[in-house]
């Protein structure tokens, strides 16, 4: 229950006095009654200026969130204070009125702290002494729909006191929105009243109560989330480490201590000093953003959208930095202040913990408690370890890492006052402790740790102490990509990584990653593993490729980890090509020999093989959810298992017809009838087929082939689990333009294509196989799903629809993409195969594009062989292997220009727009 909101020139915000001359001067003149629409005007001219005035003060001071939001308030409350006054005195006047007609006005919830965004919900309770009388229950309403009229979306209820005691005891959320209650207008001694008994009645008693399901309210809120203060795309209000952390902070501090203010959490211990100076930047800084996007949006927005972040960063002042964009330095703020609301969090539950256990009453047993023992000189006690001294981390500083490998070590939790202590003393981490060989040992044993290195790190760079150890790593604290295929800033992306690498190696993600299970303890340097994914992204925000500059950061720093010139070679190695594996995997034709062959040049050794597929796959997974599937798993095994084999037996390829009889031999046995279909249709697929499809999906075209022989056309459509997308197989006549037209049929249906072969039989019949995921990457199962598939395909081929049109038409299933510019390129490369040119076309992902990619090739008279199909966030990358219509590779300078002209015109909007026309 608040103090009075001050604001520094009221009267240029609203001058109430004014305001209530006009409108009873409009009463005099027509009535209250007839006048009723003149005076919502009133009051309608009187919001809008204020809300100008306060608009034009979030311009001059951008950064000003507290008093913004303080100024909101104050309007509203100034409006709700004269409409409360002129329908109690001109529309429902009582001269004298009973003890039962008494009507006191609160604000609650957030507003009752005295703090509203432009657009947050107006939140007030209206409370009588009694069960409400006909002339309350006028007032209220008359009142509410003079807010009504104003366009504020009131949240509000009407209680007696015995009723708002009863439902505040039974119902957690009423009892919070209480707890913030502050008077606006109205029967001031019954606002006294209400505040008394809601702390004798309701809050005594129950403070322990309070704070568990708080907590636990908490918890489920994060879940929701994300579970992480470093998402991308972050909810001010609600997510972890934002607003809605910090006031939970201050109701439990205000449940158990009554403070009136949050400055008072330092009287009662709970906060020091700097601690609340920090809990007040944060909240400020998180208020700013929030009024921003409630002025651009021009509703209760509170998600920072990528669409959003560039506009909130350049109405807060954030300029570009070398290699950081203006967004990218903004982010990086925003996280650094949910970083510092996740400390002040630790701290003050921590602090809270040790004032309640400090209340435990000393029973019988007290005696048998357990004592507190001695850990290399910290005490440890309560599971909490804990220094024994303000100096201690002064006299040796490199127990300011000791202390975190000993906690990993023991299972403990490092005690709050000890927390304070570290984050003070985290500038005390100069040169000499880095180069120190006891510092750099302990810290690769927390890297290393075989229990729980994720939640170690994470404390240990939440404290201050990781950044300042390995300056590099700081660097990168709480900096953000700005794209919408990663879900973290890069140092949660790297912790989380370790912490995915270490759970392999523990055995708990067997069904998840089975080659990543079976190769991890086969390694010869586990040291240089965990260091290589500590260091993959250490360079990002530098400007240039971060592989390359990460890779040259490695020499200095492994050598002063301890690793020896071999793994330090290893590690630059790794650091270098980390994108190497997924590139090859995900945008090159794994059945052509030349591609092996090229990634075994580069990879050279078995254990480097080993090492580069395990930082691959937590690196994918540790982007974000939903970004790893069974399809990138499948990939990057098909091409483990060819690398492994060729390093393995140490020759560049099979014999042609052998690789051939091998496959067909392998067909044969899947299933008793396929020696028969491979006599009786086998014949009329060349040898290239036969080497570029696994044996599995043979089997499925030799079979649809033979029972459709006679038939102009025919499209099977299956879920494929063991890719994780559904596979549409379409056997038709072949012609040019057939890949572009199944292509769009595919895209009509709401399909994305992730992988395309294209074969021809000897008979001039085209069998072509497509995987197909929804546009959240999930497989097509249901038989409405499949069966909506073909009818498209097949309308898309007896040419019944206007493909690009009807594509162009349809909404992008993440219009979000538009906030990012991304420049279209293409490559070419005629060395990458020995029969194709590869094309790889880089652009900006929409639902058009592969169809009007595969028209430019069409257009260009060339041959699509296969298609490779990599999606990153709003990023597409396209690749086709290609021939002219004789079958040979494209060499012709001119014949590229014109294809590269034709295909970067196909990625642009405009052309969409022309064909929309």
């Amino acid at each position: 229950m608040n103090s009075v909101i001050r604001i520094p020139s009221p009267r240029t915000v609203i001058d109430r006095r004014e305001l209530v001359d006009r409108i009873e001067a409009t009463v005099a003149e027509q009535g209250a009654a007839n006048g009723r629409k003149a005076i919502v005007e009133l009051l309608r001219s009187a919001q809008e200026l204020g809300r100008q005035e306060i608009a034009r003060r979030l311009v001059e001071n951008p950064s000003a969130g507290h008093d913004v939001a303080e100024t909101q308030a104050f309007l509203t409350d100034q409006l709700i204070r004269v409409i409360h006054d002129h329908v109690t005195q001109n529309v429902y006047p009582v001269n004298n009125r009973s003890t039962g007609e008494r009507l006191t006005i609160m604000a609650v919830g957030g507003y009752g702290r005295g703090e509203m965004a432009p657009h947050s919900d107006v939140d007030i309770a209206f409370l009588t002494p009694i069960k409400q009388t006909p002339w309350c229950e006028q007032v209220i309403e008359a009142m509410l729909y003079f807010m009504w009229d104003l366009g504020l979306k009131v949240g509000h209820s009407s209680r007696s006191l015995d009723e708002m005691v009863r439902m505040s005891k039974s119902d957690l959320t009423i009892r919070t929105a209480m707890l913030e209650g502050r008077y606006i207008w109205g029967d001031q001694a019954l606002y006294e009243e209400v505040r008394v008994r809601f702390w004798k009645d309701v809050v005594s008693g129950t403070e322990r109560q309070f704070v568990v399901e708080k907590l636990a309210e908490r918890e489920e809120r994060h879940k929701r989330m994300g579970d992480s203060r470093y998402v991308v795309e972050p909810n001010v209000k609600e997510g972890k480490g934002g607003l809605r952390d910090l006031h939970t902070l201050y109701w439990i501090g205000k449940y158990i201590h009554k403070v009136r203010d949050p400055s008072e959490l330092v009287d009662v211990g709970l906060l020091t000093r700097k601690e609340y100076l920090a809990f007040r930047r944060a909240e400020n800084f998180f208020w700013a953003v929030r009024c921003h996007l409630h002025t651009i949006t021009r509703r209760a927005e509170d998600r920072l959208t990528f669409d959003l972040q560039r506009e909130v960063a350049a109405r807060m002042n954030f300029s570009a930095r070398p290699g950081k964009s203006a967004v990218e330095r903004f982010m990086q703020m925003f996280f650094l202040q949910a970083k510092v609301v996740g400390n002040l969090t630790s701290v003050f539950l921590a602090q809270l913990d040790e004032q309640i256990a400090r209340k435990q009453p000393r029973g019988l047993l007290a005696g048998f408690r357990a004592r507190t023992r001695n850990l290399k000189g910290y005490s440890v006690f309560g599971g909490r370890i804990k220094a024994p001294s303000e100096d201690w981390f002064l006299a040796d500083p490199v127990r300011l890492i000791e202390i975190f490998v000993l906690a990993d070590k023991e299972g403990l939790e490092i005690h709050p006052e000890t927390t304070r202590l570290i984050s003070r003393d985290a500038t005390l981490i100069k040169e000499d402790i880095r180069q120190d060989k006891r510092a750099n040992e302990l810290f690769m044993e927390l890297l290393t740790s075989r229990n729980n290195p994720e939640v170690a790190l994470r404390s240990f760079n939440e404290a201050g102490v990781f950044g300042r150890f390995v300056i590099e790593f700081g660097r990168v604290n709480a900096q953000m990509q700005f794209d919408m295929y990663h879900h973290y800033t890069v140092d949660e992306h790297t912790i989380r990584a370790i912490g995915l690498l270490s759970r392999i190696e523990k055995g708990e993600l067997v069904q998840d990653h089975p080659l990543a299970h079976d190769i991890v303890h086969k390694l010869r340097s586990r040291r240089a593993l965990y260091v290589s994914v500590l260091l993959h992204d250490i360079a990002k925000g530098r400007g240039g490729d971060h592989s390359e500059l990460g890779a040259e950061i490695a020499p200095k720093l492994c050598p002063r980890f301890g690793l020896d010139e071999e793994e330090t070679e290893l590690v630059s190695w790794l650091v270098r090509q980390h994108l190497l594996l997924s590139a090859t995997a995900f945008k090159r034709d794994l059945s052509d020999s030349k591609t092996i062959s090229d990634f075994v040049g580069v990879v050279q050794s078995l254990d480097r093989l080993r090492q580069l597929t395990l930082l691959t796959i937590v690196d994918i997974r540790a982007v974000g959810p939903g970004i790893w599937n069974s399809w990138k798993r499948q990939l990057i095994g098909e091409l483990y298992l060819a690398t492994e084999e060729r390093l393995r037996l140490g020759y560049a390829e099979f014999g042609r017809e052998k690789r051939v009889a091998a496959k067909k031999a392998a067909v044969a046995a899947l299933a008793p009838g396929n020696a028969a279909l491979i006599e009786k249709v086998g014949g009329k697929f060349i040898d290239a087929y036969w080497i570029a499809e696994p044996e599995d999906v043979i089997a499925k075209n030799l079979l649809q082939l033979s029972a459709t022989q006679d038939e102009p056309l025919s499209i099977a459509t299956e879920y494929y689990p063991a890719r994780g997308a559904t596979m549409v197989t379409v056997i038709a006549s072949d012609h040019p333009g057939l890949f572009y037209r199944i292509a769009g049929g595919i895209h009509l249906a709401g399909g994305n294509i992730i992988d395309a072969r294209i074969h021809t039989t000897r008979t001039g019949r085209a069998v072509d196989n497509f995987l197909v995921q929804d546009p959240l990457g999930r497989p097509f199962m249901e038989e409405t799903q499949l069966a909506r598939l073909r009818t498209s395909i097949e309308n898309a081929l007896a040419n019944r629809i206007k493909i690009l049109p009807q594509l162009v038409a349809r909404p992008d299933a993440r219009p979000r993409a538009d906030a990012f510019e991304v420049r279209p390129h293409v490559l070419f490369d005629n060395k990458a195969s020995n029969r194709f040119t590869v094309v790889e076309v880089h652009a900006r992902d929409r639902p058009a594009l592969l169809n009007r990619l595969a028209h430019a090739l069409f257009e260009s008279k060339l041959m699509v062989h296969s298609a490779h199909i990599a999606t990153y966030g709003e990023r597409a990358a396209d690749t086709f292997y290609v021939t002219d219509l004789l079958g040979e590779k494209l060499t012709s300078t001119t014949r590229l220009k014109t294809l590269e002209r034709r295909l970067l015109e196909a990625t642009s909007e405009r052309a969409e727009a022309e064909v929309a026309a």
